[in-house]
């Protein structure tokens, strides 16, 4: 039996997979789930790509990275997983139910670990976690293709592009603030930081857009659709 202290349980009432059921109703669906918190120091492998998903995995306290490395060695952050988010659900059954990506300790981590046959009991006995988990893997279906689309583009100008026309899609607006600082882009991106520099620069220069500081300006949209091409 998995024991759960009351913030734990506050962290899990906002979990998407909860979304909807009391304090109560959560610690009664785990009260037989046979899950354990686990703990991981920063840079600790949580989850190897390729690796079976024989647990559905909750981060409860810290955050990890999901990144994949390609044939030549580099690392491509893929995304930076918080509280109370579950690590691939959308794995977690079918026949190649395996990790896609390697899934790393940010910082100090606990994670809850509930075994997957645990984890179908409790989807058989309760109607909320189940719409829940259908919303949760629906949802990063999408995700993923969004993904794959985004890193199908071969130039950076292409990524930057795709990433600068989401955000202003995002605002509803052509002037908006990047979320993310230029390390954080060259992780994203899979590149050098020199080069995010270097193409926000040329875009500047081109008259597609216009950066002051984090805030940035679409000048031609059309321009920069272009990119895509």
């Amino acid at each position: 039996m998995v024991v759960l202290d009351d913030h734990m349980i506050m962290s899990l009432s906002a979990c998407s997979l909860f979304k909807g059921m009391s304090s109560g109703q959560i610690s009664s669906v785990l009260s037989d789930s046979a899950g354990r918190i686990r703990s991981y120091p920063m840079d600790t492998l949580i989850a190897q790509a390729g690796e079976e998903v024989l647990y559905l995995q909750i981060v409860l306290e810290g955050s990890v990275k999901a990144e994949m490395v390609d044939y030549t060695g580099k690392v491509i952050k893929i995304e930076d997983i918080i509280p109370p988010h579950p690590l691939a659900p959308a794995f977690l059954f079918g026949s190649q139910n395996r990790y896609p990506v390697n899934i790393t300790a940010g910082g100090d981590v606990k994670v809850l670990s509930i075994p997957r046959e645990k984890f179908l009991a409790i989807l058989q006995s309760s109607k909320s976690v189940l719409v829940n988990f259908v919303d949760i893997v629906s949802r990063r279906g999408q995700f993923l293709s969004s993904k794959i689309k985004f890193l199908s583009f071969t130039t950076i100008k292409g990524k930057l592009a795709q990433y600068l026309l989401d955000l202003s899609d995002k605002s509803d607006s052509p002037r908006f603030l990047l979320t993310s600082s230029q390390v954080q882009l060259s992780e994203l991106f899979g590149v050098a930081r020199p080069s995010i520099g270097r193409a926000i620069g040329e875009l500047n220069r081109d008259g597609i857009i216009r950066t002051e500081g984090r805030e940035v300006t679409i000048l031609d949209s059309s321009r920069l659709s272009m990119l895509l091409k």
